[in-house]
């Protein structure tokens, strides 16, 4: 048991530190929307459904929830820190429609995690209070999990892979797979099962990416070709207006 143990922990730390850089990911896409100062065709709900994830995820992790699972709470703790300033950056730049959705969505996942942890505490005692906490934090990681869904869809449409980012996609199935190993030492089948659908739905989207990566479908409006001689090479630059999609017929990434 203690070399088991020693393992779950050592997946712990692994977990913690890909868990870290998935939440850290994002900034170079927030980088582009401040820099741009526009949310494009990104949506904030898969930041807001993180946001309920980590905290719902912080909570179960606490030790009146469930005991040795401290790195469950530290990690989710930080990344519901995280989260909630990317949700803050979005409804600053976002179009007022999508502003108005985020909005009510953030209100909603306050009233659900209030909600959840109330009931907890108030109903719920021992091993039924893990049970309930374990099952919310279960349902919300898969929602997480699977809020990439509509962009999955863009991606197939477009067969563009430009509002998929790589390092996203790799960085979810990189700390799943941590989580669930640890989950199975641990024999914690929350954490193994929303972690397992992670794993699977973070696979798909690096499958479409080495499909789609290097294929773009661009509408032209014009089309400047130009050649430059330098050392004897030709380089041919295409320079293309990309078609703007309408804001509305995408609502998440």
């Amino acid at each position: 048991m203690g070399v088991v143990h020693t393992l779950q922990f050592t997946f712990g730390i692994f977990g913690n530190a890909a868990t870290l850089f998935l939440f850290l990911v994002p900034t170079f896409t927030f980088k582009r929307i401040i820099k741009n100062r526009s949310t494009e065709q990104f949506s904030g709900l898969p930041y807001v459904m993180t946001f309920l994830n980590c905290l719902l995820s912080a909570w179960y992790g606490l030790p009146f929830i469930t005991s040795d699972n401290i790195l469950v709470a530290t990690i989710n703790g930080a990344g519901a820190a995280i989260e909630l300033i990317y949700v803050l950056i979005f409804l600053a730049l976002a179009p007022n429609k999508q502003k108005g959705k985020i909005l009510a969505t953030l209100l909603l996942v306050l009233l659900v995690f209030a909600g959840a942890a109330l009931v907890s505490l108030l109903v719920f005692h021992g091993k039924n209070r893990k049970l309930f906490c374990g099952t919310a934090a279960t349902i919300f990681s898969i929602v997480m999990y699977a809020s990439p869904m509509s962009i999955i869809r863009l991606v197939i449409r477009t067969k563009s892979v430009e509002y998929m980012p790589f390092f996203l996609s790799f960085a979810v199935v990189i700390s799943c797979t941590c989580w669930f190993t640890y989950a199975m030492l641990g024999r914690d089948p929350f954490i193994g099962i929303s972690t397992g659908v992670g794993l699977f739905l973070g696979i798909v989207q690096l499958i479409l990416y080495a499909i789609y990566c290097d294929k773009k479908v661009l509408t032209n409006k014009s089309t400047d070709v130009s050649l430059e001689m330098d050392n004897g090479h030709s380089n041919v630059k295409l320079h293309y207006e990309e078609k703007q999609y309408n804001q509305s017929s995408h609502e998440q990434v």
